[in-house]
């Protein structure tokens, strides 16, 4: 635990926010170890473990390095030390990547034995396996092979961004040679499966093993000693120095194509490569000795996601379909519905079908004028697209708004943009300085001669393909006194015209978001000062925001009950005496994402109850267009409440948070067991499907 804050007469404790995200993916290692998980779904958290480092050590750790490299003047500044967090990042990951390769190895490999499932090595090839290997050579990879000879300080050799290599030991008659060769993992699927030696076996080899294989003829005239696999992870991060200037496409176009070229932030290398290779590949490759990063035989292990599972769906999670909504089942159309009365979906729990039906019906319904959207992340073959396609076509009157800078997503951003302002949509860009990061939807419709508006809050992107995995929240409404204020969004991002009144129901980024937070908190101080009942139930994804964390504090002290679930980052620490006894923190990783934002606070009886886009970080509530949008519907607001019972209940999957960053499990022996996921979808097949 380090301590950090913003400017304060007090030294209040916090977590540093990369210790605790590294806390965070332990959690997601914690799923992989775990025996009550099916086989392949541990195998799919091992993935998930290595994919979430990669981007960590791509942004993050690029980050921190970036700080290193300024000057001690600029330095003094901050509140921090870049180089301690480095290292304690560094000794972290080094901690989990043993326990990595021993829950792999360990137990993964003998449980894929015990069905008959092998990933053998060379030595291990039968005759007719070897023969299929050296066809596969001969007639598929050897194109994709290319040896190169590294001659260190004379040729700079270049190394792509996160692709896999194979350091090779060359035998001479003098000192030896060393050369690197790609291992092309994204041309050819990493697991490759190799005739049986009879029906019950599966026999797999790995793709980077089938290249060792090959190295003798990759080499001919040399001996080849030994290899060892290795790769760079580059930093991430584009660089727009002025946006204000210039063409933001094309900047975020170039951007892209440097990013593969950005600046190393770890080698990460087969721990039994010798002293002298290391030394050797590390010094040719400009690694310091901190940018190395022991692990395994094999990397990129995200690769694991595409392990073949043989049709072997008893050692997979059983099949939790999306369920149907009763209101929109039971209503001709979407609109009749929400007529009605506000509407919720819990995805994946629910039908993410019904968004898309929305605007599918918004494009054929002759009364419907304009459509407006906000476009975050969107999926490879996006049927969110498509019906605003059809909306285009049918001349309704489409608009919009693209956030380019949505992390590893610019490149389909730029490309969906372009293809929608080419089919005839209002398609408006990035802000300066700012993500828009609301999830906004608003839909026009003459009836009766009046236009009324028709809206979707989100917690989550309108993206299909992650609804099946992400846990969010989609609302559905007619009031007026929302759409109004979604409309004034809308306008604000199409012209720059700033709201005609503040908001008064929505809590929005960029206006007025962080200090109407503020002050719900300190009006649950002011009512436990006063004797009355205060609390506040937090969900968030992460909470890291020095000035809310010392808000939160404060409330503790003043005998505010703060109850929060935190998937992700969490810089506040509870249970410390004199600042938040009062503040529980627990966390839940399981087979769905969790990634709702729910704010809930008590208001002397008269509740405040929000969904949002927003987590507490200084990014979220600083630099972002976010929407927290009120839930007034009583029967709503009773579900919100139960579901959030439900996930406090439970006694499988959730972890307590802590100073230690221990991950504990919250076990209670005397209870059944009661998983807050599974419950929740039992909850909604009771609720809507009965």
């Amino acid at each position: 635990m380090s301590n950090k804050k913003e400017k304060k007469n007090t030294e209040a404790p916090y977590i540093d926010r990369d210790l605790s995200w590294l806390s965070f993916n332990y959690r997601v290692l914690q799923e992989a170890k775990d025996h009550s998980v099916p086989l392949f779904e541990r195998i799919k958290f091992l993935g998930i473990y290595s994919s979430n480092l990669d981007e960590f050590f791509r942004v993050r750790v690029a980050s921190i390095k970036g700080l290193i490299r300024l000057g001690k003047s600029t330095k003094s500044e901050l509140d921090f030390s870049p180089e301690d967090v480095l290292e304690m990042v560094n000794k972290t990951v080094k901690k989990q990547q043993i326990e990595f390769t021993e829950i792999y190895q360990k137990q993964i490999i003998p449980l894929l034995e015990a069905i008959n499932i092998n990933i053998l090595r060379i030595k291990e090839l039968s005759d007719e396996q070897k023969a299929f290997l050296d066809n596969y050579i001969e007639e598929k990879l050897i194109p994709y092979l290319q040896p190169i000879l590294i001659v260190k300080h004379k040729i700079r050799t270049f190394l792509v961004n996160n692709a896999l290599y194979l350091a090779v030991v060359l035998g001479t008659k003098g000192t030896p040679r060393y050369a690197v060769v790609r291992i092309p993992s994204d041309r050819f699927p990493r697991f490759i499966q190799l005739p049986g030696i009879d029906g019950s076996r599966k026999d797999i080899i790995m793709l980077d093993d089938i290249v060792r294989h090959a190295l003798t003829n990759l080499f001919p005239g040399y001996n080849v000693l030994d290899s060892f696999s290795f790769k760079i992870s580059r930093d991430a991060e584009l660089y727009l120095e002025d946006e204000y200037s210039g063409d933001l496409i094309t900047k975020i176009k170039a951007g892209l194509n440097k990013r593969n070229l950005g600046t190393g932030t770890r080698f990460v290398y087969d721990r039994t490569m010798p002293e002298n290779c290391l030394k050797f590949m590390s010094e040719a490759f400009f690694m310091k000795i901190s940018d190395l990063q022991p692990e395994g035989r094999y990397h990129n292990n995200f690769d694991l996601f595409k392990f073949p599972d043989f049709n072997l769906s008893h050692l997979k999670d059983i099949p939790l379909p999306p369920l149907k909504h009763k209101e929109f089942e039971m209503s001709a159309t979407i609109y009749e519905a929400i007529a009605k009365k506000d509407q919720l979906l819990h995805y994946p729990y629910q039908r993410y079908s019904y968004v898309i039906r929305f605007l599918e019906q918004a494009a054929h319904d002759p009364n419907v004028t304009h459509i407006k959207i906000l476009q975050y992340r969107v999926a490879k073959n996006s049927q969110i697209i498509a019906a605003l396609r059809s909306a285009i076509e049918a001349g309704k009157k489409v608009m919009v708004f693209v956030e380019l800078k949505a992390r590893f997503d610019e490149e389909a951003n730029i490309y969906w943009a372009e293809q929608l302002e080419e089919w005839g949509a209002v398609v408006k860009y990035s802000l300066p300085e700012i993500k828009v990061h609301s999830k906004l939807l608003m839909i026009t419709k003459q009836e009766e001669g009046v236009e009324k508006e028709y809206c979707y809050l989100s917690s989550g992107n309108f993206n299909e393909q992650t609804a099946n995995i992400y846990e969010d929240f989609g609302f559905f409404t007619a009031d007026h006194r929302i759409c109004e204020e979604v409309g004034q969004i809308f306008q604000y991002l199409e012209s720059g015209i700033m709201p005609p009144k503040p908001f008064e129901h929505l809590l929005v980024g960029q206006f007025r978001m962080r200090k109407n937070i503020y002050s719900m908190i300190e009006q649950e101080i002011d009512n436990a000062r006063a004797g009355k009942p205060a609390s506040i139930t937090l969900k968030l994804n992460s909470i890291q925001d020095p000035r809310i964390i010392e808000l939160l504090y404060d409330a503790s002290i003043a005998g505010v009950k703060v109850k929060m679930i935190v998937r992700g980052i969490c810089s506040l620490v509870p249970g410390i005496k004199g600042y938040s006894e009062n503040i529980e923190v627990v966390s839940i990783v399981d087979r769905f994402l969790e990634h709702s934002r729910i704010y809930i606070f008590h208001n002397d009886g008269n509740e405040k109850i929000y969904l949002s886009s927003a987590d507490w970080m200084t990014r979220n509530l600083y630099h972002r267009i976010e929407c927290a949008f009120p839930i007034y519907d009583k029967e709503l607001r009773q579900e919100i409440y139960e579901f959030i019972q439900i996930q406090f209940n439970d006694n499988v999957k959730t972890r307590i948070l802590d100073a230690d960053m221990s991950n504990r499990y919250k076990i209670d022996e005397s209870k059944r067991p009661f998983r807050s996921q599974i419950e929740t979808y039992k909850y909604y097949k009771s609720k809507y499907e009965s």
